[in-house]
């Protein structure tokens, strides 16, 4: 029951509700090693994110992608180094706190009146949330919210928010894998319990795409900041 209820939320996180796919991972953690999740849970992202790509395929904005790329490698690099020298106990507050200080920052833009501008150094800005992406990414399949809130700052639409997340995350995420087999993280047995929860993982992204239609645009960038805040605040503690 609980690797269904990963399935469906997987599928959803990835056409329809970005950021609620941090609630896979505590949930996850419940029938599998925290370690041996990571790797469980990519070959899921994977697909959710072969199924966003497809639908959302003509709504990329490669200009907001293109420059991210090279730090998100970089990061991702760090964080395979990093998982040999860290724990879950001290990688999980980090990303909390870097979060929390990308969401403070947005907060203060808004108060200041700013939120309709464009960031004063849009490559240094790209150039940060790649890295961090990349590494949140790698060290706990975290990277949801760093990049929800990179998206939200580029004030894209709903459509385009989510096929410029579906491109990211095909990209970044097939990176990993050979990472990740490297590292024991995606073996057959592990695939084994990832293809019966292939129908779940497209019931959801189904699911995702209906509540993507019937979400306000104001809503849905509420939505992803909650999500955000709700992860972080999880990863602190």
């Amino acid at each position: 029951m609980v690797a269904a209820i990963c399935g469906l939320l997987v599928g959803v996180t990835k056409t329809g509700v970005p950021g609620l796919g941090i609630l896979v991972v505590p949930l996850l953690a419940l029938i599998v090693p925290p370690r041996e999740s990571s790797g469980v849970m990519l070959p899921m992202l994977i697909l959710g994110d072969l199924i966003a790509v497809a639908y959302y395929r003509r709504s990329a904005v490669w200009a907001h992608l293109l420059p991210l790329f090279p730090c998100t490698v970089a990061g991702v690099v760090a964080g395979y180094f990093a998982m040999g020298h860290l724990s879950n106990n001290q990688v999980g507050p980090l990303i909390g706190i870097i979060i929390l200080a990308l969401l403070g920052v947005g907060w203060w833009r808004r108060w200041q009146g700013e939120e309709n501008e464009t960031f004063q150094y849009p490559q240094v800005t790209a150039l940060l949330f790649g890295f961090l992406a990349g590494f949140t990414t790698m060290v706990a399949n975290a990277a949801g919210p760093v990049m929800a809130l990179y998206l939200l700052a580029m004030r894209l639409p709903k459509e385009e928010f989510m096929g410029t997340g579906a491109w990211f995350f095909l990209l970044v995420n097939w990176l990993k894998v050979p990472f990740s087999v490297q590292l024991h993280l995606i073996t057959l047995e592990s695939l084994k319990f990832n293809l019966m929860l292939v129908p779940l993982i497209v019931l959801g992204a189904a699911g995702g795409v209906y509540f993507q239609k019937r979400i306000p645009q104001r809503a849905f960038n509420a939505t992803v900041e909650v999500l955000a805040f709700i992860a972080a605040v999880r990863l602190l503690f």
